[in-house]
């Protein structure tokens, strides 16, 4: 406990690279925040810090350390989570990272109903591509992820995982617009946007054009499914994403048509925490509700 204070110092250094730009940021002296982290380093037995010409950076022993202080920090959170339960009354606080997909509709309309029943549980969320959303639960950073299509999965305990068949976006003047559902080759003969590398969306698009006999040539690609939806009303090209992250307007200017299986089968859109982690109450409890809303998109 009598650490966690130079902990917060120590991330902030970490974050910053430097001892003055954190020091400026957590509103200290520079000379007090390298006295705090030296006279850390002589109880703890050995350096933390690698100094460079132009700041700082952790070295091993110091990435060692903020593992240990992240573990100990989530333990921490999780047994003050379960006191307050003891009092019925749940606090506390729920990390998630997430892909695009969830922050426009899904996410807020299930935070918003679990904070209606626990108004006292506050949320973090932050958008991550598939191999960021594992790197922050094996940092602590997050209790849990819901990812589309995640890279390694070593220490990514999957809690549910859904389809999501890919969807097209276009203008309802599109000319595919009419057909209920959408072949690959006749998409990729039209102007079409797509996703970066990074994306499950693209990776899936990337195998099922490699079999095909059309190449996916986007006329723009985005890290943003944003910019994505937004620039098919700006010319009649069409882009991709997967339903999750979408809602359908009946009476709006775009229009939603799946892709065909035949084409690209469903990729998985997995909800997980990091393997063997204990989550804190109000993390597990709020994984549960999101279980069952999921179960629901099967």
């Amino acid at each position: 406990m009598k650490h966690l204070q130079t902990f917060r110092y120590i991330e902030a250094v970490m974050r910053a690279g430097s001892i003055r730009k954190a020091a400026d940021d957590m509103n200290i002296t520079a000379s007090a925040l390298n006295r705090r982290i030296q006279r850390f380093e002589e109880e703890f037995g050995s350096e933390i810090f690698e100094r460079l010409p132009r700041g700082v950076r952790l070295n091993p022993a110091g990435e060692l350390l903020v593992q240990h202080f992240r573990v100990q920090a989530s333990d921490l959170r999780r047994v003050q989570s379960q006191v307050a339960d003891l009092s019925g009354e749940r606090r506390g606080h729920v990390s998630v990272a997430c892909s695009q997909a969830l922050i426009p509709y899904f996410l807020p309309a299930q935070i918003a109903a679990y904070r209606r029943e626990h108004p006292g549980v506050t949320f973090s969320v932050n958008v991550r591509d598939r191999e960021a959303a594992e790197h922050d639960l094996a940092t602590f950073s997050s209790d849990l992820a819901l990812v589309f299509e995640p890279v390694h999965l070593v220490d990514f305990e999957v809690l549910v995982a859904v389809p999501q068949v890919i969807h097209v976006i276009m203008q309802r003047n599109h000319p595919l617009a009419a057909q209920p559902e959408l072949r690959l080759r006749d998409c990729l003969d039209h102007p079409h946007v797509a996703p970066t590398a990074m994306f499950g969306v693209r990776a899936l698009l990337d195998l099922a054009a490699a079999k095909g006999s059309r190449p996916l040539r986007p006329i723009a690609e985005s890290d943003s499914f944003d910019f994505m939806r937004h620039y098919v009303r700006h010319e009649n090209a069409i882009a991709f994403q997967i339903p999750i992250g979408l809602q359908p307007e009946p009476d709006g200017d775009l229009v939603i048509r799946p892709l065909s299986r035949r084409d690209a089968p469903p990729g998985s859109l997995l909800m997980g925490q990091m393997r063997g982690r204990t989550l804190p109450v109000a993390s597990a409890r709020f994984a549960q509700m999101l279980a069952k809303v999921l179960e629901g998109y099967q």
